[in-house]
């Protein structure tokens, strides 16, 4: 899909730290469908609050005719540093709700920021997975259990009565960026992967987390003194950070319906790892509940004043 189609009935946007999305929107509800798909790199980073406006524009202005177009944001264009602040709500909470107007001076666009979420104790937050979990819950109707939404912050969420009744976020992918990009076992840790040996490293860190930083520094040993191979270490790496995060995490999927929401690659790391504890999650790919959450928000919003 183009930047290059018939005008749209509104824009769905997801707007993160590092990149934008825009869909051209036909339909409502969870009827709604893209008819066109844009992005680019103009990220919350790289913009002061006078950038965001041009921004947008620069991508959906083929879709704009001469009236006003509604347009439905998540993410980090709803930060402090974004383009209008759109305050944390605190759980229990329905996701999302309240937005926010965005100043605009283009009178082609209304722009309305969906809010995160907040949780007090302990402290936490989340901005952008809150979408995914609206969409998730439209999808399917009357679930309760938890949700799993893989990234490079993951999100555990409690969900009951279709409310986020708690969550957490574990630091696992950045974990795993920082120990095979810029620590010793960079030299160890190569390409490919190994099933067996993430299987392995998972149980024994789910067994034993309070060894994880040890075992960690005996991939290097390994491939020092017996040749371990790269796509081993980097499989069992992964296999100890999410196999300590799942320890820390068993209140919330020991017993419960699971789902897992999220990009392909990462999602698998986590169905394979709840599966081999006995668990069958659900799976829904994280774009997709993306949009489906902004549909859910932009079917019950009022018309812009």
């Amino acid at each position: 899909m183009t930047a290059d189609t018939a005008y749209c009935d509104w824009i769905a946007v997801d707007w993160g730290t590092s990149r934008l999305r825009a869909w051209a929107m036909a339909g409502v509800g969870l009827d709604a469908r893209p008819k066109a798909e844009v992005s680019s790199e103009a990220g919350m980073s790289t913009l002061d609050r006078a950038g965001f406006e041009p921004a947008l524009l620069d991508l959906v202005s083929p879709w704009l005719g001469a009236g006003q177009t509604e347009v439905v944001a998540c993410g980090m264009v709803g930060s402090r540093q974004g383009w209008v602040e759109a305050p944390y709500r605190p759980v229990p909470a329905p996701p999302p709700s309240d937005p926010v107007i965005a100043p605009t001076s283009d009178p082609r666009i209304a722009v309305r920021v969906l809010p995160g979420l907040r949780q007090d104790n302990p402290p936490d937050v989340m901005r952008g997975e809150e979408t995914q979990i609206a969409g998730f819950l439209a999808t399917r109707p009357g679930f309760d259990g938890v949700l799993c939404l893989p990234g490079t912050h993951t999100k555990w969420a409690q969900i009951s009565a279709g409310e986020v009744v708690s969550f957490r976020t574990f630091m696992t992918g950045e974990l795993f960026a920082l120990v095979s990009d810029h620590s010793l076992l960079r030299h160890t840790i190569g390409p490919g992967w190994d099933d067996a040996a993430f299987a392995d490293a998972l149980s024994d860190a789910i067994a034993r987390p309070e060894a994880m930083a040890a075992r960690l520094f005996a991939l290097r040993a390994e491939g020092l003194l017996t040749g371990l191979a790269p796509s081993a270490a980097r499989a069992r790496a992964s296999g100890l950070l999410v196999g300590a995060e799942l320890a820390a995490a068993r209140p919330y999927w020991l017993g419960n319906a699971v789902a897992v929401v999220g990009a392909p690659a990462q999602s698998k790391l986590y169905t394979t790892a709840l599966r081999l504890q006995g668990l069958v999650p659900d799976e829904a790919p994280g774009d997709a509940m993306v949009l489906a959450g902004l549909a859910a928000a932009q079917a019950v919003l009022e018309p812009t004043p």
